[in-house]
């Protein structure tokens, strides 16, 4: 194993994602796959030369950049211009979650004989889905049109959905493992679920009106820039010590500031410089994380969740845009496909089923975290793809 220091390893994660990008660019590979590609080519499962002082700080780095990443999308919901949008977002969010759950619940069970306790488990973990390779990819292609409005408006979502799918099933699993039913635990975890998201948004409100109400004071853009990313930081900081939704969180301070005045998109654009070397070093770490040996343990249980789920995502986000509308049958075909990626919700809500079910909780996290590695790498191309054959990326 090659030993570098912090400062020679972050430069190598910087510049090997900056060349990895450029060289797939050619083959329209998007850049977030590359970046993943070289996180596992320098990470511990490849070269090893990524220092332990930065993998460490993963969970540090994961956590801002995922906080930005909902806070850009916070843009997308904009009163001024969401419209009917906003319902259409709603019914893809609520049906692509529900599709994943319920298709990859009804196969495991009869096709494979699982359980239908872990069946649950697996159904509520499919319903989450990782908005920060879908927004990275969304920047890099620069594509524009109502499908990306309205993908952006579901990922932001789905966060949401996930949480309250995945504690309603988590009593439903321990009810049906112990053969009863008891309807004071499960009304006591949705309400938990439901305070939760409630709270964690109103905590990003709070905080969008501080900076809104203070940045007045802020004329130079330059500090606005500092005052705008310390109060993101902020939310990330007190969401995560409270237990809250970072995503959520960060999510209700975007879509509170783009709506509280009209001049709510600066906050936006001053942090934009900040995004792509962030994202770069989030991905490569996330690839350098991945245990890419577990692919070959993936076995018939991992390979019935990959594609029930994402059969799920796509029926389920085609039903839900039945009635897009003028937004044409594009929405119909191609949405579900940018829904793919999935990363750390789902490991966060396996890491929980692995606490409440010792059993069989090991199973669900290993089958989890390998089939995470398919999606990662699949999910990118996915929803470049999905943008591209709506004909939402510009020509070069």
């Amino acid at each position: 194993m090659i030993k570098t220091n912090a400062e020679l390893g972050l430069s190598l994660i910087i510049l090997a994602g900056f060349l990895a990008a450029k060289l797939f660019r050619t083959a329209k590979i998007p850049a977030v796959t590359s970046y993943i590609l070289v996180g596992i080519v320098i990470g511990p499962s490849g070269l090893g030369v990524v220092p332990e002082g930065i993998l460490a700080a993963s969970g540090f780095i994961s956590d801002v950049v995922l906080g930005l990443i909902a806070f850009g999308i916070g843009r997308s919901f904009s009163f001024r211009t969401l419209g009917t949008t906003g319902r259409i977002v709603v019914r893809i969010s609520a049906m692509e979650a529900l599709g994943a759950m319920l298709l990859v619940t009804a196969a495991l069970t009869v096709l494979l004989d699982v359980p239908l306790h872990v069946a649950v488990l697996f159904g509520a973990i499919a319903s989450a889905t990782a908005p920060a390779a879908t927004v990275m990819v969304v920047k890099e292609t620069r594509a524009k049109g109502p499908m990306t409005d309205t993908l952006l408006g579901v990922v932001a979502l789905d966060d949401a959905w996930a949480l309250m799918i995945f504690a309603v099933s988590m009593v439903a699993a321990k009810t049906i493992a112990s053969g009863g039913a008891d309807h004071l635990d499960l009304l006591m975890e949705t309400g938990f679920a439901v305070l939760e998201i409630g709270f964690s948004l109103i905590l990003g409100a709070v905080f969008a009106w501080l900076l809104h109400h203070y940045s007045s004071r802020v004329l130079d853009p330059s500090d606005l820039e500092v005052f705008t990313l310390g109060i993101i930081l902020l939310t990330v900081g007190a969401a995560s010590s409270l237990g809250l939704s970072v995503l959520l969180a960060c999510l209700a301070l975007g879509v509170v500031l783009v709506n509280i005045s009209s001049k709510g998109c600066r906050f936006f654009e001053v942090i934009e410089p900040l995004d792509t070397p962030l994202y770069l070093i989030f991905f490569v770490l996330a690839g350098a994380l991945l245990e890419i040996g577990l692919l070959k343990e993936i076995g018939l249980l991992g390979l019935a969740y990959i594609v029930f789920r994402v059969a799920g995502k796509l029926i389920g986000a085609y039903i839900g845009a039945s009635d897009a509308g003028g937004m044409g049958s594009r929405m119909r075909k191609y949405i579900g496909l940018g829904l793919i990626p999935q990363a750390g919700v789902a490991l966060g809500l396996a890491l929980m089923a692995r606490e409440q079910f010792p059993n069989v909780g090991e199973t669900i996290f290993s089958t989890i975290v390998a089939t995470t590695v398919v999606f990662e790498l699949a999910g990118p191309i996915a929803t470049r793809t999905a943008l591209s054959l709506a004909h939402e990326i510009p020509e070069d």
